[in-house]
């Protein structure tokens, strides 16, 4: 990692399994912070093995969400162990979870308990639903939170049903929020010498992406209608935010057209947006001039019941033009538009790879792979991504800090502690 390290001297204990909890705090490892997982002896998280492609090895579900952690393996239902994590979480920072509902309390560490071990811990929590809710029991995954959250009843298309998006709306995206608010309270903790509880709910996560839905929830209840949705002026509204297809979701029309071998490319596509302020530009790399002060086309209500007319002349003078070819000759013109890539282009892509958002890294059992780097940049800052942990990796180490000696750290390996 170059320049500073932010996150240095801050100790995470890492109870978080599967992906949202785990991206939360692989981004804190990414900046510096000491991620130690805590896993179960013999298992560890259950994306270890889920979706192998290489028997022997840790699956790639679970190494691009945990790079740059320790790991310890530790039996927590033991007395011993027990104390191994009284110890730990007098020494750390912040304590990651998401368990079940009361799995901690179980485990004989409640909030209270916690507070009297280290009164400046903070516990960080990912959730299903937020506390009190009504649903805060159901067991919640990637699909279910983004249909809780709204996402899917306005995703896809008006004549079919619900959709849910490839984006990890309800996983990552939850883990990122939840790291915010680490954060924030390390900074309150800065004010106050006093640790928080912080808590992210996948419900609310995927709320807060959709809350240009909730806008146009209030618009419709208002109007009855909403002008930027393809289904004005012709169509029928109900009185819930319809399905809208590839339509824009922030008032600028906007679609998903075809390319030149779109045939056999099922990714041979561009989104191009037509934005208001971009109309000349527009007809002007389109050759229609002429639409540029005609009455009928040009302010956005005139075009509006005339949009899948425009899409479909668009759609035909991208007929011979590849998707790069199409996207080289519209950003000459300042048209928002975009390749539709896919992940094998994504991966293949030599900006990402040069900006660190896609790095490779070389793991000791399966070899070398792909993975995501920070999305953040920073001007001093440049993290470096290393290979997630074997299992138990890091256990004697850790241990061995926390003042084990190396015949207690055997015996604990004898007795299954560890």
């Amino acid at each position: 990692m170059s320049g500073i390290k932010p996150l240095k001297g801050i100790k995470v204990i890492d109870f978080t399994h599967v992906q949202a909890g785990p991206a939360c705090t692989q981004l804190m490892a990414w900046f510096g912070a000491d991620v130690i997982k805590v896993e179960r002896p013999g298992s560890g998280d259950v994306t270890r093995t889920q979706l192998r492609d290489i028997p022997e090895a840790d699956a790639l579900y679970f190494t691009m969400l945990n790079s740059n952690k320790r790991s310890l393996t530790l039996d927590t239902k033991t007395q011993q162990g027990k104390e191994v994590l009284e110890k730990l979480i007098k020494e750390s920072d912040v304590l990651v979870e998401n368990f079940a509902p009361g799995a901690l309390d179980r485990m004989g560490f409640t909030w209270e308990r916690i507070q009297e071990l280290n009164p400046k811990m903070i516990v960080a929590s990912v959730k299903g639903f937020s506390d009190g809710h009504h649903y805060e029991d159901l067991k919640v995954y990637e699909n279910v939170a983004q249909c809780a959250g709204g996402a899917a009843s306005t995703t896809g298309w008006w004549d079919g049903p619900p959709t849910v998006s490839g984006a990890a709306l309800g996983d990552s995206n939850t883990g990122m929020h939840l790291a915010i608010g680490i954060l924030t309270a390390i900074i309150g903790r800065q004010q106050t010498g006093k640790g928080q509880r912080v808590s992210c709910s996948m419900q609310d996560a995927v709320l807060n992406l959709c809350r240009v839905k909730l806008r146009d929830q209030q618009r419709l209840d208002r109007l009855g209608f909403l002008e930027e949705y393809p289904q004005y002026p012709h169509g029928k509204f109900s009185d819930v935010v319809p399905r809208g297809g590839n339509a824009g979701g922030g008032g600028q029309p906007g679609w998903v057209l075809k390319c030149k071998g779109w045939e056999t490319d099922p990714n041979a596509y561009i989104y191009f947006t037509i934005q208001g302020h971009a109309w000349e530009p527009i007809c002007r790399a389109l050759g229609k001039p002429e639409w540029i002060e005609d009455p009928a086309y040009n302010t956005p209500r005139a075009r509006q019941d005339k949009i899948f007319d425009i899409f479909a002349f668009i759609e035909n003078w991208l007929s011979e033009k590849t998707k790069y070819e199409a996207v080289d000759i519209l950003r000459k013109f300042d048209i928002p538009c975009s390749p539709v890539l896919s992940m094998k282009e994504i991966a293949a892509d030599p900006s990402l790879r040069a900006s660190g958002s896609i790095v490779e890294v070389d793991h000791k059992v399966y070899g070398k792979y792909l993975t995501v780097g920070s999305p953040i940049k920073f001007s001093d800052l440049k993290p470096e991504i290393t290979a997630a942990p074997l299992l138990g990796e890091h256990t004697d180490q850790v241990l061995a800090e926390l003042g084990y000696s190396q015949d207690q750290i055997k015996s604990m390996h004898e007795g299954k502690v560890v």
